[in-house]
């Protein structure tokens, strides 16, 4: 059973933002249309962002019984709502407390308008169903989901900017060191590590410095990751003031750790080819390939910020958890210690994305060669997914935020 709707023609005024539809509709269906049984043509117009309905137009019942491949022409006046913004009123065939029709799958007319600064303007006319409808929401829906979080950074890139520079004065506002503490830190937890996995449990055979440079090496990515991903889970409360402000860009808030801690990660590569220019008197010329490591470190932390800064606001205790889970994930991770006793366990190893990170600094500092071709593409493609799908879900969250905090 359907419908088939022809001749459709469409006078929208652009000051009144009013229009007059009119078009023929056609029985394509084995059963003749009765108005005394409640058959009549009718319109919904809704706001297709949210798919909110919005009005539920007038009914017009046709003068006459409608036999299939017969046609009856009919005609609205359809009024936009004075707000801006973009709208779609969908005609369809529909019996009265029975069905709309076009909700069973039946094609409908469709027309989409905008009204914009008292201007309203006509954007498209056709026919369509649900199915197809869904199908475009679904190619739209990915297309925002990939693009959506690469316009957050961009076009709120100077409040990122203001908010880190912020965050990193005002963490150590008071103290002696000030900022310089940004360097003081990750250089006292290496040293730390160096201490005592390379003095107290140093193995038979080697070298404090070339221990030292492959620890180092290894905690690069490590200091970056560790620091953002800590301190998610609290992102929201720690800055409850701009969650309740709706002119704010709350989703930029878990992008700012991942700056901050991309900041300490510099000033510790400065320091490391610092060192490594004092044993080697030079530095290698693979290190051109960092920046092809950083961008999917970036992707990946972004997207576990995202997923972790939106969790956290519904489970308190989420920043206790993820203490555990990050120490436990730094000793799962060779950065301490060789990989050379766990070769029979190389291909769990492999599924941690920061081993293939610790892999490649190593490489790139240390071996002087590109990281593994295989495993780097495996990793973009994993800092995406996750970039993308962290995103989806702290967007999908964020209108609770206000509510709970």
């Amino acid at each position: 059973m359907s419908a088939a709707y022809l001749d459709p023609r469409v006078k929208l005024d652009p000051a009144t933002r009013a229009a007059h539809v009119e078009f023929q509709i056609r029985n394509d269906s084995s059963e003749t249309w009765k108005a005394a049984e409640g058959f009549a043509v009718g319109y919904h117009l809704f706001d297709p962002e949210t798919g909110t309905l919005i009005v539920d137009g007038p009914r017009v019942h046709p003068a006459r019984d409608i036999a299939p491949g017969e046609r009856e022409r009919v005609q609205f006046d359809v009024e936009l709502p004075p707000e801006d913004g973009r709208y779609r009123a969908i005609f369809s065939a529909m019996r009265e407390g029975v069905c709309w029709y076009y909700e069973r799958g039946w094609p409908f007319l469709m027309l989409e308008a905008e009204a914009r600064d008292g201007q309203a303007r006509l954007d498209s006319v056709g026919v369509s169903t649900q199915a197809r409808l869904r199908r475009a929401h679904a190619v739209r829906a990915v297309g925002r989901a990939v693009t959506y979080p690469v316009l957050t950074v961009w076009r709120n890139r100077g409040l990122i900017r203001v908010m880190v520079r912020r965050d990193i004065l005002g963490r150590y506002r008071g103290s002696f060191g000030g900022s310089f503490w940004t360097i003081v830190n990750p250089l006292l937890l290496m040293l730390t590590y160096f201490l005592v996995f390379g003095v107290i449990l140093q193995r038979p055979g080697e070298t404090k410095t070339s221990f030292a440079l492959y620890f180092l090496a290894g905690m690069l990515p490590w200091l970056a990751f560790s620091e953002a991903v800590g301190r998610s889970p609290g992102v929201m409360l720690e800055h409850r003031n701009f969650v309740k402000k709706l002119v704010f860009a709350i989703e930029t808030l878990p992008v700012n750790l991942v700056v901050s801690g991309l900041v300490s990660e510099s000033f510790a590569i400065v320091l490391y080819c610092a060192f490594l220019l004092s044993i080697r008197h030079g530095l290698p010329v693979s290190i051109v390939w960092l920046p092809v490591l950083i961008v999917p470190q970036i992707l990946f932390t972004a997207g576990v910020c995202w997923f972790l800064a939106g969790l956290g606001v519904f489970v308190r205790d989420l920043g206790q958890i993820m203490s555990y889970i990050i120490t436990l994930w730094f000793f799962i991770t060779p950065i301490c210690y060789s990989e050379d006793p766990l070769k029979a366990h190389a291909p769990l190893l492999a599924k941690n994305p920061i081993t293939v990170l610790v892999r490649g600094y190593r490489a790139v500092f240390l071996e002087n060669r590109h990281p593994q071709f295989g495993p780097l593409w495996k990793l973009w493609l994993l800092g995406a997914v996750v970039a993308v799908l962290g995103h989806a879900w702290f967007y999908k969250l964020r209108k609770s935020f206000p509510d709970v905090i």
